[in-house]
Formats: structure tokens, sequence, C-alpha cells
């Protein structure tokens, strides 16, 4: 069966939670299918996040989510297709959303670090961010170390 992905399950007391990594040449449809089939097992763990749509509550899944952010005095929540507003404050949101996935990079946004494309850092301390879906931002100077952090963490 040649379509099918190889799978090795390697057990190591270093590691208290499941570590997934994925091997490939390229990013397609299939590895972004078994990224969801992954997050779908475990999603118990997040829950879905109640946002506004005209009249409506939907429940969106965490992975789904592209960014957090306030416009004016509202809570705004992002995803590739639509926007929401959100019943919560930013604060309460950071609290609800999965600690490994999003990181707050200003004091006015959260992103998803799993739709993130790209980040820029540039020579005097900020950090351009682009997502998958072309939208760009910046995160705010004061968070360019904690975001670092992250990043090695997560690429080590």
């Amino acid at each position: 069966m040649k379509n099918r992905a190889k799978i090795e399950v390697i057990l190591d007391d270093r590691y208290a939670e499941p570590r997934i990594v994925i091997y490939a040449n390229e990013r397609t449809d299939r590895i972004d299918s078994i990224i969801e089939a992954i997050e779908k097992a475990s999603e118990n763990e997040y829950p879905r996040i109640a946002v506004m749509k005209e009249n409506d509550v939907v429940l969106l899944p965490q992975r789904e989510i592209v960014r957090v952010h306030t416009e004016g005095r509202r809570v705004v929540l992002e995803t590739d297709k639509e926007s929401y507003h959100v019943s919560r404050t930013l604060s309460a949101m950071e609290e609800l959303l999965n600690k490994d996935r999003f990181i707050r990079i200003s004091q006015s946004e959260i992103i998803n670090l799993y739709k993130v494309k790209r980040f820029e850092f540039r020579m005097v301390g900020t950090v351009g961010i682009e997502f998958e879906n072309g939208v760009k931002t910046w995160a705010a100077r004061s968070r360019v170390k904690a975001i670092k952090q992250v990043l090695n963490r997560n690429i080590g």
C-alpha cells in the first residue's frame, strides 16, 4: 500500500505528553488532513469557542482560529473565512485558548502559531507576522522575547 503514511510510535519517559512530528517533502492537503484528524482526536481538552454570527451563536474549534484581537472596545475572532465578535475579554480568551497553539503578541492580539506562514525579525527589534491567509500583523517589542522562546521550544 504505497499511499499509506508510515507511523512509528516511540515510547520515551522524557515525554509526559505525546509529541507528534510529521516528516514530508512539502505541505499538502493530505498532511493537513492528518493534522486535522490528530487535532480532532485531542479536541476534548480544548473547548470550542462560542462566537456571534448575526443573531446566532456558533461553536468554533480552536484549530480554525487565525487570531483574536480588539477593534475598538470589541473582541474579534478571525478564521480563514470570517470574522466573529466574542463576548469575552481578550484576557479571558487567552485563558481559554490552548497555550501550545496560541500566544499573545501584543496588548490587543493573540495569534494561532499553527496559522503563521512566517515571522520576519527586524534589526530594530520588531517582528512582522504573516499568516497563511495573507493577513499581516506586528508583535509588540515587549513580546519579542516570549515569541523567540516559543519558536525555539517548537523548533528545537
